[in-house]
């Protein structure tokens, strides 16, 4: 039989791994019997732990939260995975928590095991990180948007647009979605009955928030779909349709496919549906696709093109018609 603590350590990490655990399965994992189990739950409750006796045919455990933070129990992995995530958290991009994470990892580091601490230090030493400017999300509007996903209840707040109008929205937020520095909350806005996304910087929630109400499924091809759709196509004032002189397939497997949704033609064709900021910046990012291609709306956009071929020739010597 293995000594009461290591069995209390395999116990531990047993409960953090479902929600609920039969007695009778800790008892046959751990290879005693329900009574030491019950015994060794006793001397973890002792120790902080706060385990719940489920009530009911065989009856069983679960690992709660408590009114203090109890020691964590982590493999080797997952060690390494918490100091590296609260050294990015250190860098910057959540605003709040900056110097928090510094001294969390400061004392997570003291009782890393050598051979684990070797691996952190050497992507801290040999990491040199990039200052980016930025918004940065204050960390008490993130957990309190995560913790109404969570509890699945209304969030009410005033948002301002990427134009800078300010508006006051009712949504049932679903999750969070992060996406290099930047946070966005996909929810359901109750008044334009549609799923939506929020930059959560952008975000000043009201509270109380609202009451609970029943989770909605997740938008058609999952979140980041969805939000990915959104960012590419639905957030931009400037619209656009582009045959491209290539296969669906191949255009899927490239850079057009971070522009917007393609739409099979034929075996020979497809059409881009992209969006940007405005048709000069479109009609660069367009050209860079080297692929043949025609502007099939607007006529804005063969507009800028237009100017844009013209100047890159004048640039490469190739036309001397006077400019305009």
């Amino acid at each position: 039989m293995k000594s009461t603590s290591a069995r209390l350590l395999q116990l531990l990490s047993l409960l953090q791994t479902r929600k609920d655990w039969p007695g009778n399965d800790l008892a046959e994992r751990l290879a005693v019997s329900p009574r030491t189990v019950r015994r060794d739950v006793d001397r973890l409750r002792e120790l902080g732990y706060p385990i719940h006796a489920i009530m009911g045919t065989g009856g069983g455990y679960q690992l709660g939260a408590g009114a203090s933070l109890p020691p964590l129990l982590l493999d080797d992995d997952e060690a390494v995975a918490v100091a590296v995530g609260l050294r990015t958290a250190a860098q910057g991009g959540v605003s709040g928590i900056e110097e928090t994470s510094v001294r969390a990892l400061a004392k997570l580091l003291q009782v890393l095991p050598s051979r684990l601490r070797r691996r952190v230090d050497a992507l801290g030493t040999f990491t040199v990180p990039m200052p980016s400017e930025g918004p940065t999300v204050d960390a008490d509007i993130l957990a309190l948007v995560a913790a109404t996903c969570r509890d699945s209840e209304r969030l009410r707040f005033d948002y301002e647009s990427h134009q800078g109008a300010l508006s006051r929205r009712m949504v049932e937020p679903h999750r969070l979605v992060s996406r290099g520095r930047r946070w966005y909350l996909v929810a359901w806005d109750t008044t334009r009955e549609d799923w939506r996304t929020f930059r959560v910087d952008r975000m000043r929630p009201l509270t109380p928030t609202g009451p609970r109400v029943p989770p909605r499924d997740p938008p058609g091809r999952g979140v980041a779909s969805y939000l990915a759709e959104r960012m590419n196509l639905h957030m931009w004032p400037v619209k656009a349709r582009v045959r491209l002189e290539m296969p669906a397939q191949e255009a899927l497997r490239g850079r057009a496919a971070h522009y917007g949704p393609i739409e099979a033609v034929d075996e020979h064709s497809c059409v881009l549906l992209c969006a940007g900021e405005d048709m000069v910046a479109m009609a660069c990012y367009l050209a860079m696709l080297d692929v043949d291609m025609e502007v099939e709306e607007p006529d804005e956009l063969r507009e800028a093109m237009a100017h844009l071929g013209g100047r890159l020739l004048r640039t490469a010597g190739e036309d001397r018609t006077p400019r305009n």
